[in-house]
């Protein structure tokens, strides 16, 4: 009688509350895939992800994802162009070691609405971001300083970026020196040079935006915060990062002050 005891809970949630948490989660995030579903759920249910697998099968679920556009920044200019620091070494060893940026467009019915995001290489958190009706320096020099304000990196952060006038331009490098941050810059016609980057960019538009109809470039910016803080840095499983959401990451190798 004990053992049919004992039985009941681990069979009541393998066969009704997995499923229902399963379904629930998809319904919620519907572009979580298989992996990000697993280890999203394991925590919780400590199942595999051979079971997760067929569970999914089972109620036909599966990520729902679009293709990505994406455009670059204007590097026809005679701005300075700062070295290559990073050279594709995606691998630091610390947060706020390095910072990438780059630019994005998002349509709504009252037109284009700007999108710069500063991301952290080792947390894979969105540390800063800013939205405008134009591309312009303001628009960088708006999210890097929300990351700065945010993170108070130590001198020598390394901050990589494309040849975007938005970036080479006098007004972001002074932003840059005024704080310690040393500006590091992709080589010409390379598109994996910031790839880091724009994989932000490719999960926004293929897991959010494309799904949606902006009506006002505000409901746009309101939305899309709530992807960053409340789905992307705090929910999203990051493979990178022992799929872990990006905000538990960061907790783990903080260092209290004394």
């Amino acid at each position: 009688m004990r053992k049919l005891v004992n039985w009941l809970p681990v069979t009541y949630t393998l066969h009704f509350t997995l499923p229902r948490a399963i379904v629930t989660t998809h319904q919620k995030y519907p572009a979580m895939g298989l992996d990000s579903l697993f280890h999203f759920l394991h925590p919780r249910f400590g199942v595999s992800r051979a079971r997760v697998h067929r569970l999914m099968q089972k109620h036909d679920i599966h990520s729902i994802r679009r293709a990505a556009y994406k455009i670059t920044t204007c590097s026809n200019h005679s701005y300075p162009i700062a070295p290559n620091l990073l050279q594709r070494n995606f691998n630091v060893p610390a947060p706020s070691t390095a910072w990438v940026g780059d630019i994005t467009y998002i349509g709504t019915d009252e037109g284009w609405l700007y999108l710069a995001v500063v991301k952290d290489l080792f947390t894979k958190k969105i540390v800063g971001y800013a939205f405008s009706n134009h591309i312009d320096t303001h628009l960088t020099c708006t999210a890097m300083l929300m990351a700065i304000h945010r993170q108070t990196p130590a001198a020598g952060l390394i901050f990589h970026s494309d040849r975007g006038s938005q970036y080479a331009c006098y007004a972001y490098r002074n932003l840059l020196l005024q704080h310690h941050v040393r500006q590091s810059m992709s080589r010409r016609g390379n598109p994996y040079e910031n790839a880091v980057a724009e994989i932000f960019f490719n999960c926004l538009k293929c897991e959010f935006v494309h799904f949606q109809h902006f009506h006002t470039r505000l409901a746009a910016e309101v939305a899309i915060f709530r992807y960053i803080e409340a789905y992307y840095n705090a929910v999203r499983p990051h493979s990178g990062i022992g799929w872990m959401t990006p905000n538990t990451f960061e907790k783990m190798h903080s260092h209290p002050a004394a």
